[in-house]
């Protein structure tokens, strides 16, 4: 098995299959320890509520799981939910405590109207990647370009303590966030790659060709 594909119960699990499959990565949807740990490439994708997705993992003891997974230097992505997981803290509903992976916190979009134009919570729909790291090459976004669109669903943003993490800026009416990370071998979207098209693809052809090259 190419890639695992982290379940716990609150997430866009068969769309980021349907990608790995589009790509030719063997995928399997499971929430196993042993399956996960054996895997090549994990992936925790996710849709909905921070607080709720913690207690799925810590419940589950897929909290424990995925620091082992990350501790042996395996590709570790992050989906939407999934990068904001791996932070220390999120204001969603008063504070919530996450992975503790990365240091910093998930904040709250705020609604803006610029010119005339709204810009609600939830985001949702196409925006743009902004290079904010000097050098792509060795990252899932090698294939990508400076400016390209991505396909998002959020009301959170991630803050990193550390600048430096975020590969990608996204600006969604005057306010500019970080929309990707990379951190030793993790890498993680605030975008969904998997509903972004050929654009999205590229990043699982990359993770393809990390996989043969390993």
């Amino acid at each position: 098995m190419d890639v695992a594909i982290i379940d716990y119960e609150m997430s866009n699990l068969h769309s980021v299959q349907a990608a790995c499959r589009k790509v030719g990565l063997s995928s399997l949807i499971t929430s196993d320890e042993n399956q996960i740990l054996d895997a090549k490439v994990a992936i925790l994708p996710g849709v909905g509520a921070f607080g709720e997705a913690m207690n799925h993992l810590i419940k589950s003891k897929l909290d424990q799981t995925i620091h082992k997974f990350i501790e042996t230097g395996k590709p570790f992505i992050g989906i939407c939910l999934g990068l904001q997981l791996l932070f220390e803290t999120s204001e969603e509903f008063g504070g919530n405590n996450g992975l503790g992976i990365m240091k910093g916190t998930v904040k709250r979009l705020q609604f803006k109207r610029v010119h005339n134009i709204k810009y609600p919570v939830p985001q949702v729909g196409w925006s743009k990647i902004n290079q904010n790291s000097a050098n792509w090459n060795d990252t899932l976004l090698s294939e990508n370009w400076d400016g390209e669109f991505m396909y998002f669903v959020h009301s959170y943003y991630v803050e990193p303590s550390d600048k430096s993490l975020a590969l990608t800026t996204t600006t969604y009416g005057q306010q500019e966030y970080c929309s990707s990370i990379q951190y030793d071998n993790i890498f993680a979207t605030q975008f969904h790659p998997e509903k972004s098209g050929e654009t999205g693809l590229k990043i699982y052809n990359n993770i393809k060709s990390v996989i043969v090259k390993s």
